[in-house]
């Protein structure tokens, strides 16, 4: 039987035009240029790419903020009230204190764009000990983890849905969703699984 596109988890997409970095928007601190091999490659767990997703283009909606780890693909969805500086820095202090004195351990480093709810971002290195990159404006394709995450959730919750209408149940639900998809490049593991293996790692050797 034939496959359709609606068939396919993920459509892929080629861009055929070349990537420019342009840079009249000021960076909100330290450099993605300055983030070591060992984030850019992977090799070493705990490093995060973050994100938000809106729906309506309502200051009155809901925002979800999504954090991917880059090498298991562990997802975090939050919701928080808005699209704030104030609102993201709370959300992590929340998830910092959910985690407590392990945070700085699985949290080493987050990567965010230079949208303004994350300029005050840099601030938080200072409290959670994370060590926060910003990519170059207007080049999502440095945070490519989260940003095809965010794809997925929009399976989900489409573009100018009021997000505000979904229940914490099913935005969990979409969290457990993209956590329980086995991956052929975690050689079949889902996030879930590779994400505890790399905590026993961390925590108990």
């Amino acid at each position: 039987m034939a496959i359709a596109n609606i068939d396919l988890p993920l459509k892929l997409t080629r861009s055929t035009k070349r990537s420019r970095i342009r840079a009249h928007k000021k960076l909100l601190g330290t450099s993605i240029d300055e983030r070591p091999e060992h984030i850019n490659d992977r090799s070493e767990f705990g490093h995060w790419e973050i994100d938000t997703v809106i729906g309506k283009k309502d200051k009155s909606d809901s925002v979800l903020l999504t954090m991917t780890e880059r090498k298991t693909r562990k997802e975090i969805i939050r919701r928080i009230p808005g699209k704030t500086a104030t609102d993201v820095n709370s959300a992590l202090i929340t998830l910092a204190n959910e985690a407590g004195e392990h945070f700085s351990k699985v949290f080493k480093s987050i990567t965010a764009d230079n949208g303004s709810e994350f300029a005050e971002l840099s601030s938080f290195e200072q409290v959670g000990g994370s060590k926060i990159y910003f990519a170059h404006p207007y080049s999502s394709s440095e945070r490519g983890t989260n940003e095809r995450h965010n794809g997925l959730i929009r399976r989900f919750i489409p573009k100018g849905e009021s997000i505000s209408q979904y229940s914490t149940y099913a935005i969990t639900g979409v969290q457990e969703w993209c956590n329980t998809l086995p991956r052929k490049i975690l050689n079949y593991l889902t996030p879930n699984e590779a994400f505890e293996d790399e905590l026993r790692l961390l925590l108990y050797n």
